[in-house]
């Protein structure tokens, strides 16, 4: 007698096989059809939103940081929340962030993740402009590397369209892999992966709700919703605290570095996007990662730290803190 069929798992890998396209011999994937473009069309948006994104992140970061040294040379400073300048540069920051939430929904993660370096290669310029850091042959250096690394990144990424449905992040929610995945990470990396995994679900399901079918009535879309915003929450208290006591340049590439790494691997792990694709793509897309992380290493070599007059996070009188 043949054993019974699991309709529920066959419906997810069905849909999961659905999801996915990747190169392919044929009809309709050369490199000026109609296929091509519509998928590279819908990719290159997702780029274009996460570049403009962190390129507002960066302006934020800054401002953030011009409030913090504005505060430490009062004779009396205030706590930072209390600043104006200080919020003008959360609300830009959560503009940015906007943006690379809406690229996530409409590219892999392995795209547009690497694409922070844009935000160090901005914070660098911002700095040496507005809050009177030093330009160095390094820098210009490191930013020629950091663009040509992600040249690289999103001409080699994944070239693959995935429909992110309520189904999908369950199967991969509990998939082996992850499970491993989470066990042997450390907090801060894990930290960074969940934020990933979580933005690249909410707005991957919104989208799909959007375009195809309504996703939002599925409990794993709060679930998620619910790690994004604890997730980010955590991330935004550490990078402040990291703002505070260091320069902006110094900061914002090692958040760069830990976060891109979170994010690709969580992205090959969960959401499976090198799964399929060619041994020379792979090499050359972590080709482009290592002269972006290298080019941000130049930039942040060798700066002088900054002493404030506290060296500690002033959170003012809170009660019952």
């Amino acid at each position: 007698m043949a054993a019974p069929r699991d309709d529920g798992a066959s419906a997810v890998l069905d849909e999961l096989s659905r999801n996915f396209t990747y190169w392919a011999p044929g009809a309709g994937n050369g490199s000026l059809s109609g296929a091509w473009y519509g998928r590279h069309q819908i990719h290159l948006f997702g780029v274009l939103m996460a570049i403009l994104g962190n390129l507002v992140i960066s302006i934020s970061l800054n401002i953030q940081k011009y409030s913090h040294l504005h505060l430490a040379q009062q004779e009396h400073p205030k706590p930072f929340f209390k600043s104006g300048l200080w919020w003008g540069g959360v609300l830009l920051m959560a503009v940015g962030e906007t943006g690379n939430f809406a690229a996530y929904g409409v590219a892999p993660v392995t795209l547009i993740a690497p694409l922070g370096c844009m935000s160090v290669t901005g914070s660098a310029i911002i700095s040496v402009m507005f809050l009177k850091e030093n330009l160095r042959a390094s820098d210009l250096l490191g930013m020629t590397l950091a663009f040509a690394g992600t040249y690289l990144l999103v001409n080699f990424a994944p070239n693959i369209t995935q429909n992110v449905s309520a189904r999908t992040v369950q199967y991969y929610f509990v998939g082996w892999q992850f499970l491993v995945y989470v066990k042997t990470k450390t907090f801060l990396l894990l930290l960074a992966s969940m934020t990933v995994i979580s933005v690249k679900a909410v707005s991957g399901m919104i989208t799909f709700s959007v375009t195809d079918k309504m996703q939002l009535t599925y409990p794993i879309f709060y679930i998620m919703f619910i790690i994004m915003i604890a997730s980010c929450v955590f991330q935004v208290k550490f990078l402040n605290q990291a703002m505070k006591l260091y320069a902006a340049t110094t900061v914002v590439p090692v958040n760069h570095i830990f976060f891109t790494t979170s994010a690709i691997v969580a992205g090959i792990i969960f959401y499976q996007e090198f799964l399929g694709a060619a041994l020379l793509t792979v090499f050359i897309y972590f080709f482009g990662c290592f002269l972006s992380f290298l080019g941000v290493f130049l930039v942040t070599r060798n700066r002088e730290k900054e002493h404030l007059q506290q060296s500690y996070i002033d959170f003012g009188n809170i009660p019952g803190k």
